[in-house]
């Protein structure tokens, strides 16, 4: 049975958000996620490892500020979602729900996530707890939106597929802190349930 991928973490940018690294440990090979900014502790984290591509969880600038640095210095496909973008990635690949990735020895799995914004993608470990959530959902409460629509489109995201991950899962958002999905589910499902203000949309939390 193969090791689990090593996954490193930085903050980075103004607005303190999580780029990851995941490295399998067998090969060697390793995929960076939202190079937001800072190059060098970008390339830090990769260091030692056969960098294989760099993927997108969504297109906001936040995420990829240093985008077209690490490009160059990586010479890998850069990998993100179809959907309508905020910045356009000029992507090599593009991931749709239910496309995989191989790291190694291991396998990333594809979920659609819009609401936050059109292009918005998670990545699940398979036969893994650790999901790549990018802004799709923190530890307290949704992406925020732009739209009346938006925050109705998070609501069907949220009932159709974070909901539907088991509870170990462990969530890895674009902002804070790492959480376990079933810690917060029941916030979560009453979130989606109840009735929000017509035309609502922005920042909202579980409770």
């Amino acid at each position: 049975m193969s090791k689990k991928l090593i996954l490193k973490q930085r903050q980075v940018g103004p607005w303190s958000m999580n780029t990851y690294a995941l490295i399998c440990p067998t090969t060697g090979e390793s995929v960076l996620f939202d190079p937001g900014a800072d190059p060098e502790a970008l390339t830090e984290m990769l260091a030692g490892s056969k960098p294989k591509a760099i993927l997108l969880t969504h297109t906001h600038p936040d995420h990829v500020g240093a985008l077209d640095e690490m490009r160059a210095r990586l010479q890998t496909p850069v990998m993100a979602h179809p959907g309508e973008h905020a910045l356009d990635p000029q992507a090599d690949v593009w991931l749709n729900d239910g496309d995989t990735v191989a790291v190694g020895s291991h396998t990333l799995r594809v979920y659609y996530t819009p609401g936050h914004i059109d292009d918005q993608i998670c990545f699940v470990i398979e036969n893994d707890q650790r999901i790549i959530v990018g802004d799709t959902i923190f530890a307290g409460g949704p992406g925020k939106t732009w739209s009346a629509e938006g925050f109705q489109t998070t609501l069907k995201t949220l009932q159709e597929v974070v909901l539907a991950w088991p509870d170990e899962s462990v969530c890895y958002p674009g902002h804070g802190p790492h959480f376990v999905l079933g810690e917060k589910r029941a916030a979560i499902e009453a979130f989606a349930r109840k009735a929000h203000p017509a035309g609502f949309f922005g920042d909202a939390v579980w409770e």
